[in-house]
């Protein structure tokens, strides 16, 4: 029988054509899963509707900042107003000061917020800021951990732990790489290792308190001590990068949850309600450097722009006011339940982690707690898995190693339809097999 052209294979031929891979960000080719992505014309609550009519399950909730759901009506609302008055001003607005006191009110050892534009621009400022505070050139990121694409941050290790990075993107000067140091996530001994080694030049650490791009892992008490008492130690700053997790976990996100003590504080994703926007913030002392206080320069034209901040300002504000977190964890321990029954009544092997509203299934015996055991995955058994969930109107991030995000949308409804796919799926042995 003749396959007939869907309009996102059209749509994709096209955007092929004027941007390259057709796609403005990498995960969304789906060239890790095969196939062709789905162009998205509308959403609502929990679904979304693909080009062609098709109504699907969202689990990627636009990479996490749809925590209530899609077009919420008090976001849609504030939007609107906001719109009403102008797009953007390149000049200061009440809404700034009302969102950032509401970070504060979450965050109170943040005692000043700076807005930009982007999770990139934010950890990407936050270091320059931790560098130009400590006087120090090299920083610290853990292998999995993902913090925008700023040159410094695009980073593996050589050829061990104790050495320079070396560039993972094109375009990344070595020069740049060799100020990046890449330990690995929940190995303590190993940032030991380090500060031993380069202790006096390390400016800061920066880490992902709960990994999204590895897939989900979750921080050791032992990992979090070591990152805590290092950092003190040798005087560097403990930057807690919680673009994903900020206002995900909890209220006041990673740090409340956790008990983190960090210097500084990334933010983006929820803090814009699905508008663009990012945020870094710490102590007076530290933040205090920023220019025009002093000599750290960061700027940016759309920073605080006036719809991000009234869209921002009313997910924060929903959020507080009728706080969800128990109502996500309730949904997230019975899909985790779910899940984890359907796939041993399969016999077939997997690890499921997950943390509040954000899961990750990987595709082999556990448990998964490092990079390393991470990519061990079975990545020929997830492209199953996703296929098999996408053609039952289930759509789960296509990559094996990133996070699944569920919202306030998601109910006993959509907790049945995702459990029934999967298990529809599952009967499917082929697929699954090897």
């Amino acid at each position: 029988m003749r396959h007939s052209i869907t309009r996102s294979e059209e749509l994709f031929k096209e955007a092929q054509q004027v941007i390259p891979g057709g796609v403005n960000s990498p995960v969304r080719a789906f060239k890790a899963v095969g196939g062709t992505p789905r162009f998205i014309a509308r959403a609502q609550g929990a679904y979304l509707w693909d080009a062609d009519g098709n109504q699907l399950l969202d689990y990627i909730g636009s990479w996490g900042p749809m925590i209530l759901g899609h077009n919420h009506p008090a976001v849609v609302a504030a939007i609107q107003q906001a719109l009403s008055e102008g797009l953007s001003y390149g000049a200061p607005t009440e809404r700034e000061i009302r969102l950032a006191q509401r970070v504060r009110e979450a965050y109170p050892s943040a005692d000043l917020v700076r807005f930009v534009s982007s999770g990139t621009e934010a950890t990407m400022s936050a270091l320059r800021l931790a560098r130009g505070y400590t006087g120090r050139d090299r920083i610290v990121k853990f292998r999995g951990n993902y913090h925008g694409h700023a040159d410094s941050l695009l980073v593996q290790a050589g050829s061990g732990l104790l050495t320079g990075g070396t560039p993972s993107s094109a375009g990344v000067p070595q020069a740049f790489a060799e100020l990046t140091l890449v330990a690995d996530y929940n190995e303590p001994q190993a940032l030991e290792d380090l500060f031993q080694r380069y202790g006096e030049e390390i400016a800061a650490v920066i880490f992902e308190p709960v990994v999204g791009n590895a897939g989900v892992l979750i921080p050791t008490p032992t990992f979090l001590e070591a990152l805590h008492h290092l950092t003190r130690r040798y005087g560097a700053l403990l930057i807690a990068d919680e673009v994903m997790t900020g206002f995900r976990l909890a209220k006041g996100g990673a740090v409340e949850l956790f008990g983190l003590k960090p210097d500084l504080i990334c933010w983006g994703k929820i803090l814009g309600g699905g508008l663009p926007v990012g945020a870094y913030g710490g102590r007076a002392e530290i933040m205090q450097q920023v220019a025009p206080l002093g000599p750290v320069y960061q700027a940016g034209t759309l920073s605080g722009n006036p719809l991000s901040m009234a869209a921002g300002l009313a997910t924060l504000e929903t959020l507080f006011q009728d706080p969800p977190y128990e109502r996500l964890e309730a949904y997230g321990a019975a899909l985790e339940q779910g899940l984890q029954t359907l796939f041993a009544e399969a016999g077939l092997p997997v690890a499921i982690n997950r943390v509040g509203s954000m899961i990750t299934v990987f595709f082999r015996e556990g448990p998964v707690q490092t990079y390393t055991e991470a990519v061990a995955s079975d990545t020929e058994r997830f492209k199953a898995f996703f296929h098999g969930l996408l053609q039952r109107g289930v759509y789960w991030p296509p990559s094996q190693f990133e996070a699944a995000f569920f919202s306030t949308a998601h109910g006993p409804e959509e907790l049945d339809k995702t459990l029934e796919a999967v298990a529809q799926a599952l009967k499917e042995p082929a697929a699954f097999a090897g």
